[in-house]
């Protein structure tokens, strides 16, 4: 088995000793630099005579220095790590070959004697020599000026990566097209910067005939902006005006009053009980006893707090007037009787509330009549998840009477405690922003709007904004008719000067020009103007064959006039949920206003009847309606109204038929004669026969025929009636069929009404 021989490390042969003092040139000065061996062959100086390299002794030996240094004792000039003999490295300055790089060097010199090295001298000369590779590759810096420069680098580099995204965000940006539906072919095109032919040439690939002004639906403009390149995202109306600004500083904002809405079902004494707080008589001037608009009034408590009250209607129909109201209240104040129950309108007005995100308080009225029950009420609530705090919940309660006063002065306490809660605050200085509540058209004022203020100051001659209306505010009153300059966050005023009757609950703002609330007001009215003829549907092959198939649909065309637009809606809502498969509610239209020549023109054009609300139609159209024979129909309360249309739509559909077994005869004997057909003779079991009875032959209790009796007879008289216990003799017409022991049982077909 060979044996290698026992490594031993490093063999000292002697040590070299090197010039303290000598001058920086000539041959062996101070800092004289290594000699090549290229300089050995041109000075004529053989191998074996040439000077042997030094090598770099160990720091902390004598003579050592560190591989970087340039002073005595140190290793090579110009900061570069010191090698082994043979190994390929820069070797002086001017970067010359070393002795290891050149061809035909003899590398088997005699080795240099060396100083042997510890491990740890070993470990921080190769870190030394780390930080001399790091220090050249930054170009001599110090570490200090390499990391400021790192950090400025990529800082440099971060900003170019933000200026990249925001710049790829605003290329998205300008490829998102915001627009409304219905836009035209010429906007379309502008605000994608191309020629409008281009569109109109999309279109025709499409299939599609359209004009520079044609109004295109989003489809159609999904498509065309994705032929350029496009996204398209649609507004509406109401997203406009939900970008309305309402934040304002904190040190700006200022105590306001509390807007307090009082609901609950119809007949509770919701109008009684403001009636009460506001020293008024409302109730007795309404229809019938009950509330059919929204109204709002501002009063102050006999503390001087003021409070603005809503009052909602409580009947069925209105349950989006009552929605409005809570959407925007403050607080809101549920009213029961205490001798009646918690009714449906009762839960909605909660829920409504509840989705509102409003504090809720609890008016038990009607306390003082000797069949009030308040516990009653308060377990039907704790059913409904409604806790009084009497009962431990969180919601306050308060037993009051609208008639005599008891309890609501407590009651108005806890609604300013509420407010107080709240911490309400506005800003007064700067342009009012609030909802409309109500609208009519006054014959001697116009339109008149009725508006909540929510934040900012209303004064008059500042121009508005309110759904697809605009104006100038010419004057304002409040409630009880008295003339104001100004209105302040959470003041109901009574405002003309619009141009149209807005939509109760939109938003009303003031602009700072005409020009833009023009600009804006018309492109509202264009839009709706495309949304209901686009939405108005046509009829359809299938819908006709549904008609056929029913045989007997009928179509009720109504045109709806009120006096509040609140009203009008909830009557048109309430009119389309009588609809069915056989009998069609259509509104053709609604308006706010009395009764014109050209809505009893479009009732005679399209077959329709006219219900007015709360109007009277005006003395031309009172003749012209008599002319043309259009029915006009006048109500003052709105389930009245209901219950008429749903009466002339009951009497529109098909009656149902019915049939009621009036007689039954035994058959005893057959008689065939001559010319005449076979006769039965019967016996009356049951009920009375007559000639125009109808009848039906019955064998083993199988129908045989079902016809007419062709002749009547007891014995050889021709008899009108036959009654029971009698004989006779019978003939059915068109049937000669008949065996002894035939059962002829009569009937009559009875017609009865349908109910919707």
């Amino acid at each position: 088995m060979a044996k290698a021989d026992q490594l031993k490390g490093l063999t000292v042969l002697g040590k070299i000793q090197l010039p303290v003092d000598s001058s920086r040139r000539g041959p062996g000065g101070r800092g004289a630099r290594p000699v090549a061996s290229s300089d050995v062959r041109k000075s004529g100086v053989g191998a074996n005579n040439q000077k042997k390299r030094q090598r770099l002794p160990a720091p902390g030996q004598p003579g050592g220095g560190t591989s970087t240094g340039t002073g005595q004792g140190g290793g090579y000039q110009g900061n570069r790590p010191a090698g082994a003999p043979g190994q390929n490295r820069p070797a002086g300055p001017g970067n010359r070959p070393g002795p290891g790089n050149r061809p035909g060097q003899n590398n088997n010199r005699p080795a240099t004697p060396q100083v042997p090295l510890t491990a740890e001298q070993n470990d921080k000369q190769i870190q030394e020599q780390i930080k001399a590779t790091l220090a050249k590759l930054s170009g001599g810096k110090t570490n200090a000026a390499a990391n400021r420069a790192k950090y400025r680098r990529d800082k440099r580099g971060m900003a170019a990566e933000e200026r990249e995204a925001l710049r790829a965000q605003n290329e998205l940006d300008a490829k998102t097209l915001k627009l409304t539906e219905f836009i035209s072919a010429n906007d379309l095109a502008s605000l994608m910067d191309v020629n409008v032919n281009e569109v109109i040439k999309v279109c025709l690939g499409m299939g599609m005939f359209v004009s520079i002004n044609q109004r295109l639906d989003a489809e159609a403009i999904t498509v065309i902006a994705d032929e350029f390149g496009y996204d398209v995202e649609f507004l509406s109306a109401e997203e406009d005006e939900e970008a309305i600004d309402m934040s304002d500083a904190p040190e700006d904002l200022q105590p306001r009053a509390p807007i307090v809405t009082i609901m609950g079902h119809v007949d509770h004494g919701k109008t009684s009980l403001l009636d009460y707080i506001r020293e008024a008589s409302v109730a007795k001037g309404e229809a019938g006893g009950i509330t059919q608009h929204i109204g709002a009034y501002e009063v102050k408590t006999k503390s001087g707090n003021p409070i603005t009250f809503l009052d909602t209607p409580g009947h069925e129909a209105f349950t989006a007037m009552r929605a409005r109201g809570a959407k925007v209240t403050d607080i809101a104040i549920i009213v029961i009787a205490a001798d009646d129950s918690v009714m449906p309108q009762t839960k909605e007005a909660i829920n409504h509330a509840q989705a509102a995100g409003v504090p809720i308080i609890i008016a038990l009225n009607k306390v003082d009549k000797s069949s009030a029950n308040p516990e009653k009420i308060r377990e039907e609530l704790s059913q409904m998840n409604i806790l009084v705090e009497e009962w431990g919940g969180k919601y306050q309660s308060q037993e009051v009477s609208a008639k005599s006063g008891i309890g609501v002065e407590e009651l108005l306490e806890k609604v300013l405690l509420e407010a107080e809660l709240l911490d309400l605050k506005a800003n007064p200085d700067r342009n009012a922003v609030g909802t409309v509540i109500e609208a009519e058209l006054d014959k001697g004022r116009g339109y008149v709007t009725t508006v909540l203020v929510q934040t900012g100051t209303l004064n008059v001659g500042d121009i508005v904004l309110a759904g697809p209306h605009y104006g100038r505010v010419k004057a304002m009153t409040d409630y009880r008719g008295k003339k104001k300059k100004l209105a302040g966050p959470a003041t109901p005023v009574q405002v003309l000067g619009l141009t149209g009757a807005p939509q109760a609950g939109d938003r009303i703002q003031v602009m700072e020009t005409e020009r833009e609330a023009r600009e804006l007001a018309t492109q509202r009215q264009q839009l709706a103007r495309e949304q209901t003829i686009r939405t108005k549907k046509h009829i359809t092959l299938d819908e006709i064959g549904r008609r056929l198939a029913i045989g007997s649909f009928k179509e009720l065309n109504i045109l709806v006039k009120g006096d509040v637009d609140g009203s009008v809606e909830a009557l048109s809502d309430s009119l389309l949920k009588l609809s069915t498969p056989e009998v069609k509610v259509n509104i053709l239209s609604k308006g706010v206003g009395a009764i014109s020549e050209s809505d009893v023109l479009l009732a005679s054009a399209s077959d329709a009847i006219i219900i007015g609300f709360q109007v009277r139609p005006s003395q031309s159209a009172r003749k012209l309606a008599e002319q043309e024979q259009i029915d006009v129909r006048l109500y003052s309360i709105i389930y009245n109204a209901i219950n008429e249309v749903k009466d002339a739509m009951e009497g529109m559909l098909a009656p149902t038929v019915h049939e009621i077994v009036v007689a039954n005869a035994e058959v005893r004997q057959v008689f065939n004669i001559t010319k005449v057909g076979t006769i039965a003779g019967c016996m009356v079991t049951e009920g009375s026969f007559t000639r125009k009875t109808r009848v039906r032959v019955v064998r083993n209790g199988i129908v045989q025929y079902t016809g007419e009796i062709q002749d009547l007879k007891r014995f050889k008289d021709d008899v009108s009636e036959v009654r029971q216990g009698y004989e006779c003799g019978i003939s059915v017409k068109n049937f000669n069929d008949l065996q002894e022991g035939d059962n002829i049982e009569g009937f009559e077909e009875q017609e009865t009404k349908r109910k919707l």
